[in-house]
C-alpha cells in the first residue's frame, strides 16, 4: 500500500468515528427532548385541569406553584447547560481527535522520509564505495592472473588456456 492510500483510509475512519459521534449525539438529544416534551405535556394534561378546578386551592398553594415552576426553570436551565457543555466536550474530543490524528500523519510522513534518507546515505556510503572496492578487486585479480597465468604459459603451459575468475567469490 502506498503512502496515500493508507493516508486516505485514516482519513475515512476519521470521517466515519466523526460521524457516528454525531449520529449518537443526534440520537441522544432527541430522545431527551422527546422525554422532556412528553414531561411537559404530562405536567400540562395533569397539573392545569387540577388549577382550573381548585382556584381556591390554588390560591392558597401559591407559594408552592411558585416553587415548582422556579425548580422547573431552574431544571430546564441545568438541562440547557448540560446540553451545552456535552456539546463543548464533543467538539473539544473531535477537535483534539483531529489533532491527533494529523500528528500521527506527520509523524508516519518523517519516519518513512528518515528511512528514505537512510537508505540513500547507506547506499552512497556503504554499498556504493564497496562495488568499487570489489571492482578494484577484480581488476587486480585479473591483472595478478593475467601476469602469472603468462609465466605459466612460458613455461608450458598451453596458449589457449586460461583460468576462470573466481567471480562466486566475489562480494557483490
Amino acid at each position: 500500500m502506498d503512502k496515500l492510500t493508507v493516508f486516505i483510509a485514516l482519513t475515512a475512519i476519521a470521517v466515519l468515528l466523526q460521524a457516528g459521534v454525531l449520529v449518537a449525539m443526534y440520537l441522544t438529544m432527541r430522545k431527551t427532548s422527546q422525554r422532556m416534551e412528553a414531561l411537559a405535556t404530562e405536567v400540562k394534561t395533569k397539573v392545569m385541569p387540577t388549577v382550573e378546578q381548585a382556584q381556591e386551592m390554588l390560591n392558597m398553594a401559591r407559594p408552592r406553584v411558585q416553587g415548582i415552576v422556579e425548580n422547573l426553570e431552574s431544571a430546564a436551565k441545568l438541562v440547557r447547560s448540560q446540553v451545552e457543555r456535552v456539546d463543548a466536550t464533543v467538539n473539544d474530543v473531535m477537535d483534539r481527535a483531529r489533532l491527533q490524528i494529523i500528528r500521527g500523519d506527520e509523524l508516519l510522513t518523517r519516519t518513512l522520509d528518515r528511512v528514505e534518507q537512510t537508505s540513500e546515505m547507506v547506499q552512497k556510503t556503504v554499498v556504493s564505495p564497496v562495488r568499487q572496492f570489489s571492482g578494484l578487486l577484480q581488476g587486480i585479480t585479473v591483472g595478478l592472473e593475467f601476469l602469472f597465468g603468462g609465466r605459466g604459459r612460458r613455461n608450458g603451459g598451453s596458449r589457449g588456456e586460461r583460468r576462470p575468475v573466481p567471480q562466486d567469490e566475489m562480494f557483490i
